[in-house]
């Protein structure tokens, strides 16, 4: 929603200001589709040139993040904490041959039915599982820094994957510019053909070539810069749940009482998805 506003103050004031200050729409919008044919195009073409069609794709579907924001809640971060600390108290009361099941088929598992948004989050249901699974088949005997590290590759892989859309997309933008500066070259070769037309026939093709200097700062900087700023803040809190499972596995591994553990995760989020400790002991007691 924020997103959509600041688009419609950024049109509103840049051409308000322009029709304000005595210019003529006519010119730019009689230039405006050819020149962003050209800009635009160039801009997606060198973007499927650059990517495979997956990573195309995902930076299509990049947008809708901009607009809709992180996609886990308060909530979902309580409940992953707490379906973390739960499968982890399993091991440790019950033994690994308890929990196996659990993380063999989360999908038929009663502790994770408990939580459907954390298991439609495959990438956070697979750190979850693959790394306890590990644990379970190693039957407990792993050194808590061998964990640590195990989670921290197969984190960066994910972190890896989630981030690439976000630099494409800014890729993009810091190439805007110069593909606005392109179709203005080509406008002005367009004018250059027509060198023996009035003074006033003239002076309208050369502001029409302008404007694809223009197309080019302001979709680079008024647009796509901002939704590449913006995809880079959404992914970064997407990322905190990650961060939290991890801290709850690895302070359980090193035998910390569950308060700890709990505030341990906790701690590590930003402030528009911390829940207070009390809350978190609450949920895990099933309040």
């Amino acid at each position: 929603m924020i997103a959509g506003i600041g688009i419609v103050v950024l049109l509103v004031c840049v051409f308000g200001g322009f029709i304000l200050a005595g210019g003529s729409m006519g010119p730019v919008l009689h230039a405006l589709p050819f020149e962003g044919l050209m800009i635009m195009g160039a801009a997606i073409g060198a973007l499927i040139i650059g990517n495979s069609m997956h990573e195309v794709k995902a930076v299509a579907g990049s947008f809708s993040k901009v607009f809709k924001g992180p996609r886990h809640t308060k909530q979902d971060h309580i409940d992953a904490i707490a379906l973390t600390t739960k499968l982890m108290k399993m091991l440790k009361t019950e033994g690994p041959v308890a929990l196996e099941s659990h993380v063999n088929d989360p999908a038929n598992s009663t502790i994770f039915a408990e939580y459907p948004a954390i298991l439609a989050n495959k990438p956070l249901t697979g750190l979850i599982c693959d790394t306890l699974t590990l644990i379970v088949v190693s039957s407990g005997t792993l050194d808590v820094n061998a964990v640590e590290d195990v989670m921290d590759n197969a984190m960066k892989s994910t972190f890896h994957e989630m981030n690439e859309p976000q630099h494409n997309l800014q890729n993009t933008a810091d190439a805007l510019p110069a593909l606005g500066i392109v179709a203005a070259v080509l406008g002005i070769v367009k004018t250059m053909g027509a060198i023996n037309e009035p003074p006033e026939i003239l002076g309208e093709m050369i502001g029409s070539a302008l404007v694809g200097t223009f197309l080019g700062v302001f979709i680079a900087y008024g647009l796509v810069g901002p939704m590449a700023s913006r995809l880079k803040q959404v992914i970064e809190a997407d990322q905190q749940i990650f961060q939290a499972v991890k801290q709850v596995i690895i302070a359980s591994l090193n035998g910390h009482p569950q308060p700890l553990v709990v505030e341990s995760a906790r701690s590590g989020l930003g402030h528009d998805f911390r829940p207070g400790l009390s809350e978190l002991l609450d949920a895990l007691r099933g309040r």
